[in-house]
């Protein structure tokens, strides 16, 4: 009995291409246009940060690092420094900070965690929108609303607080650092608490569901779960809160009261290198008066990259921390 002949074995069908031209077109196009972007963004960064320099050039030069502890500002004698003004920056901007943090963890939490659907939604939308009122009304709304407040509620603060320093004698007006502080902290709180509320939210159901599982409260779980899981991420979200309050002019200006020198009481009229920035550079005619003013910028400039490194930074740590 003959053996079968072998069958050849069935060659398979070659696949169809699906890539043509355009499409090799269109990726290249992608890639050049994202890479244009990303390269204009450092452009425009690296032109801000030369004109900013070149034109404070001047008064670094005059002064040198010395004007950072100078407390003067006088254009009559043309002399100037720049300590009240970075002190009220700090001031102003690490208290709106103290403020703003724990509310928008709080905030981000309630609506990733806690809050029923039917209100995390609108209550989500309301608080992402104060990010997107003008600073100017902020300050009007400080003006007429928070002031008139803030001068009746100090005298009972520093009557209680009174022998803390910082709440010390209280303004008639209102005007003063602490109404910027809550400004400031109104102002950040938007932001960070968007970011935060992303962050939670990106934390995977099935370790909050095996942390209940083992019979953790929600407390519990919020705590040894959802919250170490973004650390990284929510420090990141403060910093950019306090990046913001950091730049801001406007509001600022129109309720810290524009008092130099800055008291140690947070009632008392003060200034920040940025409302000095708004309210004194369309007065000043002497050029070394305009390259101290630009000083001014470019230490605030100095200040904001050295918080986001420190942001970048801390994030680095905490997720090295977390994948070891």
């Amino acid at each position: 009995m003959e053996a079968a002949a072998p069958t050849a074995a069935a060659q398979p069908s070659p696949l169809r291409r699906t890539r043509h031209l355009l499409d090799r077109l269109g990726d290249r196009a992608l890639f050049g246009l994202t890479a244009l972007a990303a390269l204009l963004a450092l452009l425009t960064v690296a032109a801000i940060i030369w004109q900013v320099i070149s034109k404070a050039e001047p008064a670094v030069r005059h002064w040198g690092i010395a004007f950072l502890w100078h407390s003067t500002w006088n254009p009559v004698t043309n002399v100037y420094g720049a300590r009240e003004y970075l002190i009220g920056t700090l001031v102003t901007s690490f208290g709106a900070v103290l403020i703003a943090a724990p509310l928008s963890i709080a905030i981000g939490l309630f609506l990733s965690e806690l809050a029923p659907p039917a209100i995390r939604g609108p209550v989500g939308s309301l608080v992402d929108m104060l990010a997107a009122v003008p600073s100017v009304v902020f300050g009007l709304w400080g003006i007429y609303v928070l002031l008139p407040f803030i001068a009746k509620i100090e005298p009972g603060l520093h009557t209680g607080l009174g022998w803390i320093p910082i709440f010390g004698r209280a303004n008639p007006a209102g005007a003063g650092v602490f109404p910027a502080i809550l400004v400031l902290s109104i102002m950040a709180t938007p932001i960070t608490s968007s970011i935060c509320r992303e962050l939670f939210a990106s934390v995977p159901n099935d370790l909050e569901e095996a942390a209940i599982g083992l019979g953790a409260t929600r407390w519990e779980m919020v705590r040894g779960v959802v919250v170490p899981q973004v650390r990284g991420g929510v420090v990141a979200a403060i910093i950019l809160g306090l990046g913001r309050a950091l730049g801001e002019a406007i509001a600022v200006t129109q309720v810290i009261g524009n008092g130099v020198p800055v008291k140690l009481s947070i009632f008392q009229p003060g200034s920040s290198l940025a409302s000095q920035l708004a309210n004194q550079y369309s007065s000043q005619i002497s050029p070394l008066s305009v390259s101290s003013l630009i000083y001014l910028a470019l230490i605030l400039l100095v200040i904001t990259f050295v918080a986001n490194l420190v942001a970048q930074s801390i994030v680095h740590r905490f997720d090295t921390v977390r994948m070891s």
